[in-house]
């Protein structure tokens, strides 16, 4: 039953039915699959001890909210373990079945490339996003895959799994920035190809780091909003203050 309860709360979690900062109690879990409290507690404990859930004084258990420095140290950590993987890979020469099975994941983000060229709209939309991190996550999962190094593998997947959860993006990508995306993808497979497992690596920490930039940006974008309304209440009591 705590295998059930863990799962339960980890699909509420990625598919954002609970969102950061939502409070997560045993009370409720057990109550939505009809099971004791104990097995509960048990996948909520385990779910903290992960990182997806934390203990705040006052509020009991609640879904974790990354600020700047964590995504910044999340994606240093995807760079290390991937641009390893990448190392892994190219030096070991992939055998012809495995590079046509990695082009054939690279092409589900060519085809999107080409729709969004073929609509003529300015950037993917809700449901081609949704595409994009399927088939982003497919090519990444594949590399570490072939680099045969489990512990990376869970450890990158738990990584990309906070950083999807706890990072999302707001806007579809434009097509300028799908591009380069898809050209990362293939400049990778073309350097595992051609054996060389520093420019395997470079290909990652580029594609990486421009995706760090990218998350990091929004964040700042969305900590400005939010904190817009307030500095417009506090400029106009200064107004006011004024006038009396």
């Amino acid at each position: 039953m705590r295998e059930v309860a863990y799962h339960h709360i980890q699909r509420k979690i990625s598919s954002r039915e609970l969102r950061a900062g939502a409070p997560v109690s045993d009370v409720g879990i057990a109550k939505e699959l009809g099971i004791s409290r104990t097995p509960a507690r048990e996948a909520i404990r385990q779910l903290v001890s992960e990182g997806l859930l934390e203990s705040v004084t006052g509020r009991g258990v609640v879904v974790i909210t990354l600020d700047r420095d964590d995504i910044r140290e999340l994606y240093e950590m995807r760079e290390a373990l991937e641009g390893l993987a990448a190392r892994t890979v190219a030096g070991r020469s992939p055998s012809a079945s495995e590079m046509r099975d990695f082009r054939s994941i690279a092409a589900a983000m060519t085809a999107l490339v080409k729709e969004l060229e073929t609509s003529g709209k300015p950037a993917l939309d809700e449901k081609q996003m949704e595409r994009f991190e399927v088939a982003d996550l497919a090519f990444h999962t594949y590399l570490m895959k072939l680099a045969g190094n489990r512990r990376n593998q869970k450890a990158v997947s738990g990584i990309r799994l906070l950083i999807r959860i706890f990072a999302a993006r707001r806007r579809g990508h434009s097509l300028a920035v799908l591009k380069q995306i898809s050209r990362d993808h293939m400049d990778l497979i073309v350097a595992i190809r051609e054996g060389d497992p520093e420019a395997a690596a470079q290909c990652v920490y580029r594609h990486i780091s421009s995706s760090r930039k990218s998350r990091l940006d929004e964040f700042d974008q969305r900590e400005r909003e939010a904190a817009l309304p307030q500095d417009v209440d506090a400029f106009l009591a200064e107004i006011q203050a004024e006038l009396m």
